[in-house]
C-alpha cells in the first residue's frame, strides 16, 4: 500500500468518520501521525485516540492544526452549521465532503474559496472493502481529485463519476450494506421458519455471503454467469430463483426510487 504523502483533518469520528479515519491507519495508507479527527463525542475520540490518531473535541481547533485535506463526515442535517463555522478556516484548502444529497453548488456556495470534492462512501470503509464514487467541484483541481482517490481508495474501490451518476451510486451502493444485511436477515429468518436454529442459519448466510462476493470480485465473473453455475435445469436454485427474482427486482428498484428521492429532498430540489 502507497503511503499517503499529505495529512489528513476529519470533521466528524462517527460511524463514517471513524472507519474512514481508523481506515486509513489499518490499510497501512497513513501512519497514526498523518491523521487527526475531530468530533465532541469523547467515546468517538477515544477510540480513535487509541489507534494514535491525534483528536481534537473542537473542529475549527483541528483545522487550524493544519492538515492539507478535510473530510466533512458529518451528516447532511447538520453540516451548514459546520460549514458556517469553518468557511474562514478552510478558504483556500482542499475539502471532501461526504454529506448525502448535499449537491456541490451548495458545498461550494458556502465555501466560496474552497476547493471542493464530493464523494459517496459506504459503511465497508471500516473494514477496507469500501466503494466510493467521487466527483470534483468546479474549482477542484486534478491533484484533490487524486487525494480523494488515495484516501478512499485505500479503503476499497473509488472511481471518479459525474454528479449525477454519484447520487444513483449513493442510493444503489452508499445504501447498500443496509439492503445486503435485510436481504441476510431474511433468509435467515426463512431458514428457521423451517427449522434451522438461527445462529446456525446466521453463521452459514452470512459465510455463503462472504464467499460468493470473494469469489465474484477475483475472477471477475458477470454474476448471472455465476448463477448459471449453481443453477441445475429443472433443480432447486431454479425453482427458488423463478419465484424470487421478479420481486426482488421490483423491490430494489422501489428501494432506490425511494433513496434518490429522498437525496433530492436533502438536496432541497
Amino acid at each position: 500500500m502507497e503511503k499517503l504523502n499529505f495529512l489528513v483533518g476529519v470533521v466528524g469520528a462517527g460511524s463514517m468518520g471513524g472507519a474512514i479515519a481508523s481506515g486509513l491507519v489499518a490499510s497501512g495508507a497513513a501512519d497514526p501521525s498523518g491523521v487527526m479527527a475531530a468530533d465532541p463525542n469523547e467515546t468517538s475520540r477515544a477510540a480513535l485516540g487509541e489507534l494514535g490518531i491525534r483528536t481534537f473535541s473542537d473542529a475549527a481547533e483541528m483545522v487550524s492544526a493544519g492538515p492539507d485535506v478535510v473530510v466533512l463526515a458529518v451528516k447532511p442535517q447538520i453540516l451548514p452549521g459546520v460549514l458556517a463555522g469553518l468557511a474562514d478556516l478552510l478558504a483556500g484548502r482542499p475539502v471532501i465532503s461526504i454529506a448525502a444529497g448535499v449537491p456541490l453548488a451548495t458545498l461550494e456556495a458556502a465555501l466560496p474559496t474552497s476547493r471542493v470534492v464530493r464523494v459517496m462512501p459506504n459503511l465497508p470503509v471500516k473494514v477496507l472493502s469500501g466503494a466510493t464514487a467521487i466527483c470534483a467541484g468546479f474549482r477542484a483541481t486534478a491533484a484533490d481529485v487524486e487525494r480523494a482517490r488515495g484516501i478512499f481508495g485505500a479503503l476499497g474501490s473509488a472511481r471518479v463519476m459525474r454528479e449525477d451518476q454519484l447520487d444513483a451510486e449513493g442510493a444503489v451502493v452508499s445504501c447498500g450494506p443496509a439492503y445486503i444485511a435485510l436481504f441476510a436477515d431474511v433468509l435467515t429468518r426463512a431458514a428457521v421458519e423451517h427449522g434451522m436454529a438461527c445462529s446456525d442459519a446466521r453463521e452459514m448466510v452470512l459465510s455463503t455471503m462472504r464467499g460468493v462476493a470473494t469469489q465474484l470480485l477475483e475472477s471477475g465473473e458477470h454474476p448471472r454467469a455465476y448463477m448459471d453455475k449453481v443453477t441445475s435445469p429443472g433443480g432447486t436454485t431454479a425453482a427458488g430463483l423463478r419465484a424470487l427474482e421478479p420481486d426482488l427486482f421490483l423491490a430494489v428498484e422501489d428501494a432506490v426510487d425511494a433513496a434518490l428521492r429522498r437525496t433530492d429532498e436533502l438536496a432541497g430540489k
